[in-house]
């Protein structure tokens, strides 16, 4: 009999996949993660990591397996938080709950469940594995959950073939719908729990007092630059070879302070990403603002009025060698080579498509249409069919 460590998360869909792993013939163990415990920072007195440690108890109880809650707040400070403040602070917009997967759920707490003795690690990712035979080896495939409009691949683009091996996730041929009714079939206390939503490790906080209250504010300019302005209209160059043409299109604009006018003041440049539109609280446009960059060094933001505004968009990106994550290694592109994928740089927008360039010193993503608000330290994956194959940060 196989042994099965489930993350319960104190949510419906792990509720329902340490179910359904019962069901199948498993021996079923839950764990609860313990990630966050600076009160300091919560927004209301709800607590709830210990609600939902106490809802992931009944769960277990329910069901009649074991449960015990590890402490992982060391760790998760260690590897996510200071490695998002840190992030942050250089301009660039990390993903936390990629690198919650990566560092936490499939490495910290999956090391913990070998050492109990599993054979798998479960979670309740709306996503599936598949196994394919080559060359006499087994490959493990990432695939999208069935539910298209839940599907949590993405989170999980930076696993490695060595983490896949080890997981299980029960719930990803199910929709959302079918989780709650099996949930409320069963009678389990989150059946009607609603998602939740904010940071995978602080609960109920919103990400911008969390950041204030470690980055220091200091005040700054916004400007904004005008659709037409000439940065925009300038003649593309000749280029020399391909590559050159790919670093031309996936660069940032240098924007100067010439470059536009003086709409307000900000907090601090490193609190804003690319994109946004709240937060900054200019009034009197005709369109709402979005920020087209931000400068950490000036400390400045550049906006731009409208979400059509040229300022937003890009054809390419670029990832450093280091940063090029395949799953699928067996895929790999060699320097010289390029592939033809599906691609999104962020979660939940349709897939686009896109050429993938490798080179000695990293990868080009060039795609068909230019995209909006391509965002530094983001990951963009990129997609077979319904398959995952790699994943990198943007640079």
């Amino acid at each position: 009999m196989k042994r099965v460590v489930v993350g319960l998360s104190g949510g419906v869909d792990s509720s329902v996949a340490a179910y359904l792993l019962q069901e199948q013939g498993y021996e079923v163990i839950g764990l609860f993660m313990k990630n966050w415990h600076d009160d300091s920072v919560t927004i209301s007195n709800e607590c709830p990591w210990l609600e939902d440690s106490n809802d992931a108890l009944l769960v277990a109880e329910k069901l009649g397996i074991p449960f015990q809650t590890v402490d992982l707040s060391e760790q998760y400070k260690e590897r996510i938080v200071d490695y998002m403040f840190n992030e942050y602070e250089k301009g660039r917009t990390p993903n936390p709950d990629v690198l919650c997967n990566r560092e936490i759920k499939f490495d910290v707490f999956m090391k913990i469940a070998l050492s109990l003795g599993a054979d798998y690690v479960a979670t309740g990712h709306y996503c599936r594995k598949g196994i394919l035979e080559k060359d006499g080896e087994e490959v493990y495939q990432l695939l999208a959950g069935v539910d298209g409009n839940k599907d949590q691949s993405y989170f999980l683009c930076q696993l490695s073939q060595e983490q896949l091996a080890k997981s299980l996730f029960p719930i990803g041929e199910l929709t959302k719908p079918q989780v709650r009714e099996i949930a409320a079939r069963m009678e389990l206390v989150t059946a009607e729990k609603k998602d939740s939503q904010g940071l995978c490790f602080i609960g109920k906080v919103r990400l911008p007092e969390f950041l204030q209250q470690q980055l220091q504010p200091k005040e700054g300019l916004i400007f904004e630059v005008a659709a037409d302005s000439p940065v925009y209209n300038q003649e593309q160059p000749t280029f020399a070879s391909q590559k050159e043409e790919l670093a031309y299109l996936s660069k940032n604009i240098a924007y100067t302070p010439e470059m536009g006018k003086v709409v307000g003041k900000h907090q601090g440049a490193h609190y804003f990403t690319i994109g946004q539109r709240k937060g900054l609280n200019v009034g009197g446009t005709k369109e709402p603002l979005f920020i087209i960059a931000t400068d950490v060094t000036t400390n400045t933001i550049y906006t731009g009025q409208g979400n059509n505004h040229p300022g937003l968009f890009k054809k390419a990106l670029f990832i450093q060698q280091p940063e090029v994550h395949w799953i699928r290694e067996d895929l790999k592109l060699k320097a010289g080579e390029k592939m033809e994928v599906m691609a999104r740089i962020r979660y939940r927008q349709p897939l686009q498509k896109a050429t993938l360039f490798q080179f000695e010193n990293g990868m080009y993503v060039l795609f068909e249409e230019p995209q909006s608000a391509i965002t530094e330290g983001q990951f963009v994956s990129w997609h077979i069919g319904e398959e995952l194959v790699g994943s990198g940060v943007i640079s």
